[in-house]
């Protein structure tokens, strides 16, 4: 496990110490956050602060992953599964990079208009839609050595259903689905400073213990199997997955420093995008796809407060919330930001506890 901590380290040293360079440089393009006149008016004091600050944590990601990468080579062959960058790395980090890639063209766009607007719609689901099919595409067509893929055509809850198989083509609609819900679900989460960087960092230590926990019952164990051949994990490089994820959370650490309230900048669409495509990815990898809904449930929450706000004002006329997203109905109900942040990170807390323990009880539930 001398890589998951290598990862942690470099990617939240680097994160810690290249996001106030981040700062001066995007200050300096004078790439400030556009403020939207119809939001609570608190923010309008935000106006200007450097955005797209998801660049430096997707950096430090990838380069904390070739760390740890180059730190596995001073291992015995015998110690570990696989010593070269695998196609696990190459889904997880590209969903990380491009579904980041369309975040950065909409906060571009944003900065060079001076205003909120940004990528149109449609333009940001194309985006989206193409990322997600194309890495769902290769997540399902390159068996590993032990024949699995890095996605899987069954639905999964903390493993495979095997009843439920939706065939190649049906398994990638399901992906990129997922795809869009957490890219969302983050980016409506990214309202006040530091809420959805904290948020993630739990969703993504979250899945850095299950993945870890899966690599010490791995089915491609040889050793494992002959000591527990009853239970273990039919999952593609679990290793690269706990790492890709650890090195994520710390680079998010590293940014909180500067993102947390008062923010010295944002993540933007940038980052936003990014660790939602980052999250499911991590879900598929795991075979985790249903369980993400109760360890990312402050983003569901969040989204359905959306759902929730249009259903009602399309249909009734009537707005259920003073304003949606939820955290900004209490802005306006008087709670203060950094209450709102604390209390939601509570509240993001108890998901991802309790989405570990039913992770782990399937696990008590057969070895007793």
């Amino acid at each position: 496990m001398r890589s998951i901590i290598v990862a942690i380290l470099v990617a939240f040293a680097i994160s810690l110490f290249c996001t106030p360079i981040a700062i001066r440089a995007f200050s300096r393009l004078k790439a400030g956050q556009p403020i939207r006149s119809d939001g609570p008016q608190s923010h309008l004091g935000k106006k200007g602060t450097p955005t797209m600050g998801g660049v430096v944590f997707i950096a430090a990601t990838v380069i904390a992953y070739v760390v740890a990468h180059l730190s596995l080579t001073t291992l015995p062959k015998e110690q570990i599964a696989q010593v070269k960058p695998t196609t696990t790395a190459l889904v997880l980090l590209g969903l990380f990079v491009f579904c980041g890639a369309v975040g950065f063209i909409d906060d571009f766009l944003k900065v060079r208009r001076r205003n909120s607007g940004g990528l149109n719609k449609r333009g940001k689901l194309l985006g989206q839609l193409l990322v997600g099919a194309a890495f769902g595409v290769i997540a399902l067509s390159d068996p590993g050595s032990n024949g699995q893929s890095v996605g899987s055509t069954h639905i999964s809850f903390v493993r495979d259903i095997s009843w439920i198989d939706l065939g190649k083509i049906g398994a990638i609609i399901v992906f990129v689905f997922i795809v869009l819900g957490a890219t969302n679900g983050v980016n409506l989460t990214d309202g006040l400073d530091g809420l959805a960087t904290g948020a993630s960092v739990m969703v993504l230590g979250a899945y850095s213990f299950i993945a870890a926990w899966q690599y010490q019952h791995w089915c491609a164990d040889e050793g494992y199997m002959r000591t527990a051949s009853n239970y273990c994990y039919l999952v593609r490089d679990p290793l690269e997955i706990s790492m890709i994820a650890a090195a994520a959370a710390g680079a998010c650490v590293g940014f909180l420093w500067w993102n947390t309230s008062p923010a010295r900048i944002f993540m933007g669409d940038t980052g936003a995008l990014g660790l939602g495509g980052l999250i499911a990815g991590l879900a598929m990898a795991t075979r985790t796809e249903l369980l993400l809904l109760i360890v990312g449930g402050l983003f569901v929450i969040i989204t359905m407060s959306v759902v929730i706000q249009v259903i009602s004002f399309r249909t009734t006329g009537k707005r259920v919330f003073r304003m949606s997203p939820l955290q900004h109905h209490f802005e306006l109900a008087g709670w203060s930001e950094v209450n709102i942040v604390v209390r939601f990170w509570i509240i993001g807390g108890i998901g991802v506890a309790i989405g570990l323990g039913i992770f782990y009880s399937d696990f008590l539930r057969v070895m007793g």
